[in-house]
């Protein structure tokens, strides 16, 4: 006989698993009903326990999510009035908030991307849990669920993993969204196990439409481009560190396999790495000290271009719109050009003519500076 918290136990750890395990195993588990006698005399299951690992996401910060939802608030898909059941008001068009760290940016559009992807099957779970209905979740606040819905699911309805030892910035409007869906993760969890079971499908990823699936599946394998800044470090120390870190040096990008990396025939201060190695550089701290960046190739060919025709004693004009990371890779060719000239003592200045607000001024400063360049 069990008793009423022995089987609120064994629903929430039901839950989980059907949220989180392929359909096709479903059936075939005997675990997930408690109350079944084995036909057999063997010593009673061990109680599930969810298992937690390393890859799953920590989540975000707040300001990722405020920035994260404006975004998707002004990108979503607006169905007719008469299939619209989940309502994100009426604002379109909002400003985005200030966020000056590169990295929170990525992660916020990234986010962003997740959210408008699977706007469908989110809606579907706020629909099935009767998160739509008020007075659950304002609806000028629905884009903010809708993102923190995903981000929550994507890491298996964990609660967020805060820093220890490091100062987070509270905004009590993410907060509250958070833990207002936190606090409705057994239910959510049901709902995505449930659409789960009505689309016959293994992962989320199963519903997106085959064109997408191909698309994404090759932007995974795509290799990763980091380019040396000179102004911090050297080429030649770069691969040092990266062979001391575990890393082999492979002829091309033919040759690319495990923990390897090449140079790129067309760019000298780039190297190129095999994808889904991100997380192994982070280990290096090649990357948080700023002395190797990861950017797509085609930021590079500009840079690499203008250096390769620069004179000895000439200067670089750029005007138009780029980045405080494209700025500051011109910045470190333009440095190792003249060092790597021998008896040169020229100084080349790149001069920049930023188009825009002051925000964007002191953006790009913020950037140029914390990559070591000097600044007049």
């Amino acid at each position: 006989k069990l008793d009423k918290n022995t089987l609120r136990s064994y629903f929430k750890q039901t839950i989980h698993v059907l949220a989180t395990t392929p359909v096709s195993q479903i059936a075939e588990s005997e675990a997930l009903d408690p109350l079944k006698e084995s036909t057999h005399h063997r010593a009673p299951a061990a109680p599930l326990e969810l298992q937690t690992t390393d890859e799953i996401p920590q989540g975000f910060p707040d300001r990722v999510y405020l920035l994260a939802a404006a975004i998707f608030q002004n990108n979503h898909l607006q169905k007719p009035a008469a299939h619209r059941l989940v309502n994100y008001g009426k604002q379109r068009g909002l400003p985005l908030p200030e966020v000056k760290d590169e990295e929170m940016r990525r992660a916020a559009y990234e986010l962003a991307f997740n959210t408008l992807k699977y706007q469908d099957l989110l809606e579907d779970i706020m629909i099935d849990s009767c998160l739509h209905l008020p007075p659950s979740i304002p609806d000028d606040e629905m884009s903010l669920a809708a993102v923190v819905l995903y981000d929550l699911q994507d890491r298996k309805f964990m609660p967020r993993r805060h820093h220890q030892g490091q100062t987070e910035e509270i905004i009590a409007e993410a907060r509250s969204i958070e833990n207002y869906l936190t606090g409705c993760s057994t239910k959510l969890a049901a709902s995505l196990a449930r659409c789960r079971i009505k689309h016959n499908v293994l992962s989320i990823h199963c519903i997106l439409p085959r064109s997408v699936r191909i698309k994404q599946g090759r932007s995974n394998c795509l290799p990763h481009y980091a380019w040396v800044n000179t102004m911090k470090s050297s080429l030649d120390e770069v691969q040092a560190v990266l062979k001391s870190s575990g890393f082999s040096q492979v002829k091309s990008a033919a040759h690319l396999e495990g923990q390897s990396f090449c140079r790129d025939p067309h760019c000298g201060d780039l190297l190129v790495f095999p994808a889904g190695l991100k997380p192994r550089l982070n280990s290096t701290n090649l990357l948080t000290d700023h002395k190797l960046t990861i950017q797509d190739k085609f930021c590079s060919l500009g840079p690499n271009l203008v250096c390769s025709v620069l004179p000895a004693r000439g200067d670089v004009l750029m005007v138009g719109h780029f980045s405080g990371l494209t700025v500051a890779h011109t910045a470190s060719l333009v440095a190792w050009k003249h060092t790597t000239q021998q008896n040169s003592n020229n100084q080349s200045t790149v001069y920049v003519c930023v188009s825009g607000t002051e925000a964007r001024r002191q953006e790009i400063q913020q950037v140029v500076t914390t990559m070591g360049c000097k600044s007049r």
